[in-house]
């Protein structure tokens, strides 16, 4: 018997996870990055960019919940949500679960991306793309925001890691752009990585936004796929009282939206910006 085909992660020099591919379902390059998508038995469907797994159908739901319902229930009020990246549907699935968002607007640089992962990851998005509210938007996450006089309640950064199409979203000028692009008491959060692995990439957007907000911090969360301990997720707010709303509030607010989650709860909510000291100092906070 053949030995089964695997694939080997490329993301770290030195370290590597591999996943046994089952069957390939899609592969192919797209106009910006190498795509592909196959069946692994524990994992389900794998979606990898450039060599690089960006998602999974068996773990997505912790990632995608955390980077969506933890600033949409900590802000209370959001009605204009804005999503950079995210283009196999997992935060537009999770934003439109909350009735109180009026629009949706998703910017995704790669047009193939979306069409595939509707194809071959259909439960990701779950037919959110045909949502009335969504305005999806094929263009370059940076210039959008540099160039759209909309302002948002919630700027969500979906993005890869600084690789390729990802690396502008990585940049001062970009984050500045988003800032003006937030209303005010808006909330800015952004993937940055398993902070163990990728220490400089959580230290890198720690500088860029303690330069542009009045609060800014950090949240965990373990996502199984994405090796190496915690992802971290960066938070940035005029408002200090947004990231620090009170439990029983964000118990109401949940209970009232009455959305369904598998991770996110008021209660890891709270927990999730209690960090561990070697992150407290890699990021320069105090408290």
């Amino acid at each position: 018997m053949a030995d089964p085909k695997m694939f080997a992660e490329t993301l770290y020099d030195g370290y590597a996870q591999q996943l046994r591919v089952d069957e390939v379902l899609f592969e192919n390059r797209t106009d910006h990055q190498h795509l592909m998508i196959f069946r692994n038995s524990l994992f389900g469907r794998v979606m990898a960019l450039d060599g690089i797994v960006q998602t999974t159908e068996a773990d997505e739901f912790i990632y995608h919940e955390m980077l969506t319902h933890v600033p949409i229930v900590g802000h209370g009020k959001a009605r204009e949500i804005l999503i950079i990246g995210g283009g196999d549907g997992g935060m537009l699935r999770e934003a439109c679960k909350h009735t109180t968002v009026e629009r949706v607007t998703q910017v995704e640089i790669d047009r193939a991306v979306v069409d595939i992962c509707v194809e071959h990851l259909p439960n990701h998005s779950s037919g959110a793309y045909d949502d009335p509210r969504l305005n999806l938007v094929i263009d370059d996450g940076a210039h959008f925001v540099e160039s759209t006089t909309d302002r948002f309640d919630i700027i969500i950064i979906d993005s890869t890691d600084p690789i390729g199409p990802g690396e502008s979203l990585f940049t001062n000028t970009f984050h500045a752009a988003c800032r003006h692009a937030l209303a005010p008491g808006g909330v800015l959060v952004t993937q940055n990585g398993v902070v163990f692995m990728q220490p400089d990439e959580a230290a890198g957007t720690a500088r860029l936004l303690q330069s542009l907000y009045a609060d800014w911090h950090f949240y965990v969360a373990a996502v199984p796929t994405y090796v190496g301990g915690n992802m971290t997720f960066g938070w940035g707010s005029q408002e200090q009282s947004v990231r620090e709303v009170d439990g029983e509030v964000l118990r109401q607010r949940f209970t009232t939206a009455g959305i369904s989650t598998r991770y996110y709860t008021p209660e890891i909510h709270k927990a999730a910006f209690a960090l561990p000291q070697f992150v407290m100092e890699l990021i320069g906070k105090d408290t």
